[in-house]
This record gives structure tokens, C-alpha cells and sequence, in this order.
């Protein structure tokens, strides 16, 4: 749908590694400009367009998330894709890919297509859905749509919707599949229930969240995390490792082989960046995701190894359960809360501690998700590509409140948080769908494009 013609004028431009002052010209959807801050402009500024005067702002391409848990269908008392894409526009996510444990699971191809239709009817973003595997649909996993289909995820841990495959036999069949990136979560089983009966002996029906990285322990990440990555290197699988957590599997990967070439990649999430298990204390089961959040030392490594290339894409594992069911006693409390709404601007306080680059950030939520799942004409700031946007103001603190939040569960471990930085635009598709804390959604977004 053709969008409103715009300018966009005077912003600080974060593209492929360099930050340029300049103007964008957006036209039916796309970007038809790039201008330098040296190049005339006066002759757009006259013409019949929208100007938007973004002087002291960012520009950076819309952020693509590939790890989303919508809840829809079936759950939809805790999220659904009208909510959480609202939510993720204000957040300056413009891309989403969501998983497959939802009620009933997304295991067959019709159900698959049913989800498509939901996402073009409700989704404000633009949106992709995962192919779910368990241990017995291998032939509807064959015949995966590799245009639109993001990838096939593969639970090597059980965790919420218990889609846990666990049958050597099913796990080789599915890793000799080719044709589309294989997603993992690997958590090994076996070594979880051996902690979780430990800690049940030792605090019987009270065990506390911080438990919970001991439980769903480093060796429990390690273990699977090697079994996936022997299966890809086994059967040349298109493997893409999801929210790693610790320190030893920064071991496993490899920095040296260009992006576009690597076989295995790589995703942490900004949760497991942001917080560590000294937060249990203050937030308990509000932090209870799986993997687990880890110690210090584990942050730390992850932000290096962000930093060095060994850990490819950041993305949220946006998972929300209703503040009720987060206060279930450990073993009752479900795994998984929101973070998309703010996993930019969390991102961009640690651009403010020194801790990673602006250019950087860019990389590994913009330009490296497209690249990893060959997402089509998305992820960078480049002339003929969609208008995917975010416009942040960098110096624009806020406190984030329960009344901000759009998220259907209405709680978010960041309340009460001071953030040094504010989106203020984000356009899909060259819809300005968030305009100073103004939701536009009379157009949704549009299904992604793959090319493999």
C-alpha cells in the first residue's frame, strides 16, 4: 500500500558502520533518497511532502527481532500480535519472527498458513512465524515454505508449550534439513531434572528463583548447545543457536568466517545482557526466562563476545505471562517476560556506560538479522530498500511506568528504570506507525520476504 511521501531532514544517519548527518526521502514505502549532509536539499523541502525536521535525532534501520513469542493463537489473555506489535513499534522493532508454542502448536503447514492470516490481519509490524519441530512431523517440516518462512524451531530443552525433541533419531532427521536455517533452544534435559531433584531436596516445594541458573545450569546450556552444533557440522545444517547464556559456549563459536558464509550463527538476548543473577534478588520470577540469566561473569563474556563477533544477532525472546502466573512458586512460575518495547533503548544505555557502539548495536539488531536469515531488501538504510525506520533521540530520558507499557500482561521487569534515550518515530513501510507515543495502525505491516 503506498505510504505518505516523506522527508526526513537534519538527523545523524546510523548505517553499515558510519554515522553521517543527512535526509531521507521516502517514497511509496521505500527509501528513494539517501542525501548528504553536503548535498543540496532545497528543492525537496518545496515539494509537495510531509517534512519531519530531525535535527539532535538518529536514524537507524528498523530493528529486526527473530525471536518473539506472541502468544497468538491460544494464549491470547497474555499477548497477542495486535498488542505485542504495538509494542514493538514503540520500540523501534519493525520486523518480527514469532515461534511456534502457541495452543495449538505451529507443526503442520496448515496451521502454519492459519498464522500467516493472523499476522496480515492484526500485525502492525512485518512478521514471519517459525515451523515448529517435534519428534514426529519431519514431513511437514520438508515441505517448509522457504519464501516466507523465517525457519524451523527446534526445542533441544523443554520450556513453555513443551515442544522438547528429544529422539536421536528425529533430531538427525531434522538436521538434514537444508533448504531453511534450523533455530535451536539447547538446554539438555537430563541435567536440568538431575538439578531441579537436587534442589527439591534441599528446599522441598519452596525453592528460590535464584535457583534457577543452577537448575538450568551452564553445563545444561554447553551440553546441547555442542550436540547442536556436531548435528550442523554432521549434516551441513543452516544452524542458527538461540539466547545463549554462558560464558563456555562463547567456546563454541567461531569469529573468523564472514557473516554471510557462516553455516553457524549465533543470537544472545538483551535480557541476558542487561541483567544477571544478582537481579533475582530485587525482581525474583519477574526474571525467570529459559535459559536462565546467569552470573556477572557470564554478562560480561557475552558482551565481549558480541563485541569481538562470535555472537551474531541480539534479539529480546519477548515472552510475556500475566503478572499472576509470574508469582507461582518456582516450579509452578512460567519462564519468559516482556522486553521488546524497550530492548533498543536498553541497548542504548549500554552505548551510554561505554560498553558497546552505536554502530554496533546497528549491526547486530539491524543488518545482521537480515543477513543471517536473507531477509529481502530490509535491515539497512538503502536506497530501493522498505522504509523499516527508527528515529531516537538519544538525549530524551524517560522513567519507564506501568501506564507507558502496551503490552496486553501490563508489567515489565524495566518499570521503574530511568532510560537515557527515546524513540520518537518508527515507520513500517514507510508508515509513520509510532509518532511521538502516538499509535498509527489503520495499516498493518507486511509478511517478510526470504531469499535462499
Amino acid at each position: 500500500m503506498p505510504a505518505v511521501d516523506l522527508f526526513l531532514k537534519n538527523a545523524s544517519i546510523v548505517n553499515e558502520g558510519v554515522i553521517f548527518k543527512g535526509h531521507l526521502i521516502i517514497s511509496d514505502g521505500k527509501i528513494k533518497r539517501i542525501i548528504r549532509g553536503d548535498e543540496s536539499h532545497q528543492t525537496i523541502e518545496t515539494g509537495n511532502i510531509r517534512t519531519i525536521d530531525l535535527d539532535g535525532c538518529l536514524i537507524l534501520p528498523g530493528v529486526i527481532d527473530d525471536q518473539v513469542h506472541f502468544r497468538e493463537p491460544g494464549m491470547t489473555y497474555k499477548a497477542d500480535l495486535s498488542s505485542e506489535s504495538k509494542a514493538a513499534v514503540a520500540g523501534g522493532v519493525t520486523s518480527i519472527m514469532d515461534m511456534p508454542n502457541t495452543r495449538p502448536q505451529t507443526i503442520t503447514q496448515k496451521l502454519l498458513e492459519e498464522k500467516f492470516l493472523m499476522g496480515q490481519n492484526s500485525c502492525l509490524s512485518n512478521y514471519s512465524f517459525y515451523m515448529g519441530a517435534t519428534n514426529d512431523n519431519i514431513e511437514e517440516l520438508m515441505v517448509t515454505d522457504m519464501q516466507h518462512v523465517c525457519g524451523i524451531k527446534v526445542f533441544m530443552g523443554a520450556s513453555t508449550g513443551n515442544m522438547l525433541v528429544d529422539k536421536t533419531e528425529s533430531l538427525e532427521r531434522i538436521f538434514r534439513i537444508k533448504r531453511i536455517p534450523i533455530a535451536t533452544h539447547c538446554e539438555d534435559e537430563n541435567t536440568i531434572q538431575a538439578n531441579l531433584a537436587n534442589a527439591v531436596k534441599t528446599y522441598q516445594n519452596n525453592i528460590p528463583v535464584s535457583q534457577h541458573p543452577i537448575i538450568r545450569s551452564h553445563e545444561a546450556c554447553e551440553v546441547s548447545s555442542r550436540l547442536a552444533i556436531s548435528l550442523a557440522e554432521r549434516f551441513g545444517t543452516r544452524l542458527h543457536l538461540l539466547h545463549l547464556s554462558t560464558a563456555n559456549e562463547m567456546r563454541l563459536l567461531d569469529n573468523t568466517i564472514a557473516l554471510g558464509e557462516k553455516q553457524i550463527t549465533a543470537e544472545v538476548c538483551v535480557h541476558h545482557l542487561w541483567f544477571s543473577a544478582k537481579d533475582y534478588e530485587r525482581l525474583g520470577s519477574l526474571i525467570k526466562w529459559n535459559p536462565a540469566i546467569k552470573f556477572e561473569s557470564d554478562r560480561n563474556a557475552l558482551l565481549k563476545a558480541l563485541q569481538e563477533g562470535y555472537l551474531d544477532v541480539v534479539a529480546t525472546d519477548h515472552a510475556p505471562h500475566t503478572f499472576e502466573e509470574k508469582q507461582e512458586p518456582y516450579k509452578d512460575c512460567p519462564s519468559g517476560g516482556p522486553m521488546i518495547q524497550h530492548s533498543l533503548l536498553v541497548m542504548f544505555e549500554l552505548v551510554h556506560q561505554g560498553l558497546i557502539s552505536l554502530e554496533k548495536i546497528v549491526e547486530v539488531m539491524c543488518h545482521n538479522p537480515a543477513i543471517c536469515f536473507g531477509i529481502k531488501d530490509r535491515g539497512y538504510i538503502r536506497e530501493g530498500y522498505a522504509a523499516d525506520l527508527v528515529v531516537v533521540d538519544p538525549n530524551k530520558s524517560q522513567t519507564i511506568t506501568k501506564e507507558d507499557l502496551l503490552y496486553k500482561c501490563k508489567w515489565s521487569p524495566m518499570e521503574g528504570s530511568t532510560l537515557k534515550s527515546s524513540v520518537i518515530y518508527t515507520f513500517v513501510n514507510g508508515v509513520p506507525v509510532y509518532d511521538n507515543g502516538t499509535i498509527h495502525d489503520a495499516v498493518k505491516g507486511q509478511a517478510l520476504q526470504f531469499s535462499r
